[in-house]
Order: structure tokens, then C-alpha cells, then sequence
């Protein structure tokens, strides 16, 4: 099985960066503990999250995007995200296609609330620093920059998603979020644009309560780090404990498929696997009943133990 060893020379990821990251003590310092608690203390509660499965097994943008869209391949699946409007008050405004951190955070949560509380309309709060806290993003000025920007790119996107199902190559195009309510600036210009009341797309929720994939929230904070750590976390959660009877080996070229399309050039498997293997290894690190091997050529993925103790969640009341 591969070690849980963390590199020592990483730094988080920063806004525009296409190069592997690198993280910083204070990030290996939040993983090594998150591991202690997830390894001393079965999640519960709180602890449980859910997501998406097609976010599961493909993820958004890990660093900015230039244009209007962007497309990801995993298999025979592809996921083609486009940049969509959102209304100021005044205007309409153009955004970025969401990317990194913030927005696998707020899908987490909102996918979370959506399935425990069976509803598609979730709430983020009354102000900014309780957005930031619900996502478990510590307060800070550039925090809260990001959080505007990110939320409001992913409220506005459009998602299309091509898949084959039955032998028949299906087509589902959505939106994950439906509505997006926001408080705007008062006569003093104290409050800004950010989420109060979020609603989620009507196929979009309707596919994630019919399988929702159950994960510990506690990794995916402690990963945030890394955009690449949580979407390799999420694929792992949603995929190992699926497998029966005999290990899943996966190539480097099918995982950098999955996982690393951005990387092209002479040297892209080479850059690839330098990203990833730390990034497994961070995954792996908040994910103590995970059983990976690194080997020669690729990974072997063995049957493992649920992320979380799944049972079908109940509504809330």
C-alpha cells in the first residue's frame, strides 16, 4: 500500500497557477491532524457530506480558465462547463467558469443540506462570514474576494454532461444551481453581493438524492488546499467501496485523462504524476480505510471500507 508519507516542499494553490502546487508546513500541519481526529473518531453527525456523483467522478476546473468553457473527459463520460450571467441590481455580469477550492466547499455543502434536509433551497446565511464559516473557510479578506467570486461563477454556470447508459449515448444538460438570491448593498454600502438563498437546479437535485455519495467533510476541509487532493479524495470515497472481488488497475494515461487533462507537452505524464502522487497520498492521508497501491505504470485500487458508516439519510426535521 502506498505510505501516507507528505511531501514536505507543497504549497496551496493559488488563483491562475497551472503548475503542481506546492504546500505549504501549515497546510501539512491542518492534514496531519484532521488524519489523527478522522483515524481516532468515526465520522458522525456533522461529519457525514454528500455529493454528486458525476462531481464525483469529474471535477470542475482546478485553476483559472480562459473563455467561456471548459471540458472534462473520465472514460466515455464528458463534462463541459459554461460561463454564465448573474443580475447586480443593475446589471447583468458576466463570469468566469468556476475553478478550485470554493466551489467543490459550497457544493459539498449545499449537497449536503439538500439531501439531510430533502430540499432544493438552501440557505447561506445572513452575512458573508457566516457563508465563510458553513464552508469551513477561515475569515480573511482575500477569503471573502474569492468566496464572492467563485459563488457567483458557479451560481451562474451551466453544466452538459455526455454519458452512455443502457447502450445509449445520453445527453443531461443543467444548471446545479436554479436561483440565486443575494443580498445587495445598503443605503451605506455596508452590505455586498453574496448568497443568502440558494436553489438548486430541478434535474441536478433530482439526480443527487437518487445517489448521493457520502464522504467525511472533516478530509475535505483539510484538503482544501488542493483542488487536485479533493477531487482525487471524492473519486476514492465514491469508488472504493464499490469494488468487488478483484482489484481496479489504472494506467497513468488513464488517470491523467481522468484527473490531469490541463497537463500537455513532451513532459505531460511526467508533470502529471509529479502532482499526483502527493495529491493520492494527501487523499489517502484523510481517508485511513483507503487501500491504493502506487506501482510501476499506475495504481491498483483494492476494496475498501466506506469513507464514511453510510446509511440512507433520513429528513430532517
Amino acid at each position: 500500500m502506498a505510505r501516507k508519507r507528505l511531501p514536505k516542499n507543497e504549497a496551496p494553490e493559488g488563483e491562475g497557477r497551472q503548475a503542481a502546487p506546492r504546500l505549504s508546513s501549515r497546510y501539512t500541519e491542518k492534514l496531519i491532524n484532521a488524519a489523527v481526529e478522522i483515524t481516532d473518531a468515526l465520522p458522525t453527525g456533522d461529519d457525514i457530506a454528500f455529493m454528486h456523483s458525476i462531481l464525483c467522478q469529474i471535477g470542475l476546473p482546478r485553476s483559472v480558465v480562459k473563455g467561456e468553457r471548459f471540458e472534462r473527459r473520465s472514460g466515455s463520460a464528458i463534462l463541459v462547463v459554461r460561463a454564465g450571467e448573474v443580475f447586480n441590481g443593475r446589471d447583468m455580469m458576466q463570469q468566469p467558469i468556476p475553478y478550485g477550492p470554493i466551489p467543490r466547499l459550497a457544493l459539498s455543502y449545499m449537497t449536503t443540506y439538500a439531501v439531510r434536509h430533502r430540499t432544493a433551497e438552501i440557505p447561506f446565511g445572513d452575512s458573508v462570514n457566516e457563508a465563510l464559516r458553513l464552508l469551513g473557510i477561515e475569515k480573511s479578506g482575500q477569503s471573502y474576494r474569492m468566496f464572492r467570486k467563485q459563488v457567483s461563477a458557479l451560481a451562474a454556470c451551466h453544466l452538459t454532461l455526455g454519458f452512455n447508459a443502457g447502450g445509449k449515448a445520453r445527453t443531461f444538460k443543467g444548471e446545479p444551481i436554479k436561483q440565486f438570491e443575494a443580498w445587495l448593498a445598503d443605503a451605506e454600502g455596508q452590505r455586498t453581493l453574496w448568497p443568502s438563498m440558494l436553489t438548486l437546479g430541478t434535474d441536478f437535485y433530482a439526480t443527487l438524492i437518487e445517489h448521493p455519495i457520502p464522504h467525511d467533510v472533516r478530509a475535505l476541509w483539510a484538503l482544501r488546499g488542493s483542488s487536485l487532493a479533493m477531487d482525487v479524495y471524492l473519486y476514492l470515497a465514491a469508488r472504493l467501496w464499490r469494488i468487488q472481488g478483484k482489484p481496479v488497475r489504472l494506467f497513468w494515461h488513464q488517470l491523467r485523462d481522468q484527473f490531469g487533462q490541463e497537463y500537455r507537452g513532451k513532459d505531460a505524464d511526467k508533470d502529471f504524476k509529479k502532482e499526483f502522487r502527493p495529491a493520492l497520498l494527501h487523499a489517502m492521508t484523510v481517508y485511513p480505510a483507503a487501500k491504493v497501491d502506487v506501482i510501476d505504470g499506475g495504481v491498483v485500487l483494492h476494496p475498501s471500507a466506506s469513507a464514511v458508516p453510510y446509511r440512507p439519510p433520513q429528513r430532517l426535521q
